[in-house]
């Protein structure tokens, strides 16, 4: 945990001229069931997030990904935009349902789609950056337990042989899972995600389960080829007391860190689960406890602590927390919908956000550059650094109500805001570097505007405008700027405006 001034939390623009290293890589990140469409043809099935996407109340305005951004049918044009961004490389997620239909047999028709993706990034010469999991596990593995059942992690690591079976002689960085927090306590807690579950019990499965599946793939994939970059996702977050002279406060920002960071850092990198949060889970659900530590068979942890070339940080805002209300709370930034859902914090009793006066995002998150300089210093220091794990930010974006206008006949979105947040972010990420920390690569989320989960098509993240109706892109000017920063290799000023 680290505590960022108000000065340090207000700066939005990073100095000037400042170059990138060599073979840093600048580049965007997307999601298969956000982007592809095309939810049935080839052989898919569905997912937990075709299912849950079509509970009344799930998602807003019962959008689906049936469509999506229809990458599926256009990758080759989106894999040009991303050539004439510049981008050195892409992020993308596979789709278990598309790749293995129900968990099962093997779908040629699925494996040929993302052969063709990736022999089309590379003929752009953009490096192809493989995610195995972001959130869309077969839903018939779902009817079988899902996360919360240990044969999905053998299945997992058999659908990610598969892969490597199909691409791993074109793809060099793999990464397993994306934001296991996500897909455990938002998911099978909160029931926000799908597959919509309410259980602290089942949450702390799924994230066990998760991270064996991570674990033994790695385990594999190495044995197979030692020269693969292998690593996981996680979003991290900068937990801050509201005062931290308050114990209270202190505790709420322990509590929140325990469960969003270090319940993922601590197997992944010390084989071991926070011993304080495991005592706090057990005084408020000592049966979730119970189900978990039967679960954690001899052997897990040190199969989860595979050592990793590569650990993902998406970062997006920190939490800003106390033991008591603040009278004057923050809009929340975590309930998409009207349905009713639960907390992700198992041991989130009496911790409340406060205000600080920071920008937000249309998602009422805080805009924290500084945080992220915090943030990459502190995982370098504490986890990464000690066994030689290169730190990437796999994901950095901000949603905003971007307007399209038309000037002199040219779609254009003027999204200042988003590109402040871009540049802020960046020049953040070189504060870590002079600081000292192993950052090699930011990649921007996201590439296109898509299906934002339980939000639907109501927030916008994207550089690229899409337009759903008619599925056109346009570049916005955060898209421009960051192709200018791409191609010089630097933060420079912009030129003066005539």
């Amino acid at each position: 945990m680290s505590t960022i001034s108000q000065e340090q939390s207000a700066v939005m623009t990073p100095p000037a001229s400042r170059p990138f290293p060599q073979g840093f890589l600048l580049g965007a990140a997307t999601a298969a069931y956000q982007i592809e469409g095309a939810a049935f043809e080839g052989g898919r099935t569905a997912s937990i997030w075709d299912a849950f996407a079509r509970v009344p109340g799930a998602v807003i305005n019962g959008d689906t990904g049936d469509v999506a951004c229809d990458h599926y049918h256009r990758y080759r044009d989106d894999v040009a935009l991303m050539k004439d961004l510049g981008l050195d490389t892409y992020r993308f997620s596979t789709s278990w349902s598309r790749v293995r239909p129900g968990g099962g047999a093997l779908n040629p028709t699925g494996v040929d789609f993302y052969e063709r993706l990736v022999d089309e990034l590379l003929d752009a010469g953009i490096i192809p950056w493989l995610t195995l999991y972001h959130w869309d596990l077969p839903q018939a593995l779902e009817e079988r337990g899902g996360w919360t059942a240990r044969e999905t992690a053998d299945r997992f690591t058999e659908y990610a042989l598969d892969l490597h079976d199909a691409l791993g002689d074109r793809v060099h960085h793999w990464t397993t899972l994306n934001e296991p927090w996500c897909s455990s306590f938002l998911s099978y807690t909160a029931g926000i995600h799908a597959p919509g579950r309410f259980s602290t019990g089942d949450g702390l499965l799924a994230a066990h389960h998760l991270l064996l599946g991570h674990g033994r793939t790695v385990r594999e994939l190495r044995a197979r080829d030692a020269s693969l970059s292998l690593g996981i996702t996680l979003n991290l977050t900068g937990a801050e007391a509201a005062d931290p002279s308050d114990p209270a406060d202190r505790d709420a920002a322990r509590r929140i860190d325990g469960q969003f960071n270090r319940w993922f850092l601590d197997p992944i990198f010390r084989a071991a689960y926070p011993g304080d949060i495991v005592d706090d889970l057990e005084r408020v659900d000592p049966d979730a406890v119970a189900r978990w530590r039967e679960a954690v068979q001899p052997g897990d942890v040190a199969t989860i602590a595979q050592p990793l070339d590569a650990l993902g940080v998406n970062y997006y805002h920190n939490e800003f927390v106390g033991g008591r209300p603040d009278p004057n709370p923050p809009t929340p930034g975590d309930a998409p919908t009207d349905r009713e859902t639960g907390s992700p914090w198992p041991v989130g009793h009496d911790i409340h956000w406060h205000e600080r006066g920071l920008p937000r995002t249309s998602m009422h998150w805080e805009v924290q550059p500084a945080g992220l300089t915090a943030l990459l210093e502190r995982v370098w220091t504490e986890y990464a650094q000690p066994v030689g794990t290169a730190l990437y930010v796999t994901e950095n974006g901000a949603a905003y109500d971007d307007e399209l206008v038309v000037e002199d006949g040219e779609p254009r979105v003027h999204d200042t805001e988003r590109t402040q947040f871009l540049l802020g972010h960046l020049g953040a990420v070189l504060d870590a570097r002079e600081a000292g920390v192993d950052v090699r690569g930011y990649f921007y989320w996201s590439l296109l505007d898509n299906y934002e989960w339980a939000w639907g098509y109501e927030k916008r993240f994207g550089i690229v405008r899409v337009d759903y109706d008619t599925q056109q892109r346009t570049l916005k000017d955060s898209a421009r700027e960051y192709r200018r920063v791409i191609a010089e290799r630097a933060m420079t000023p912009l030129p003066p405006q005539r």
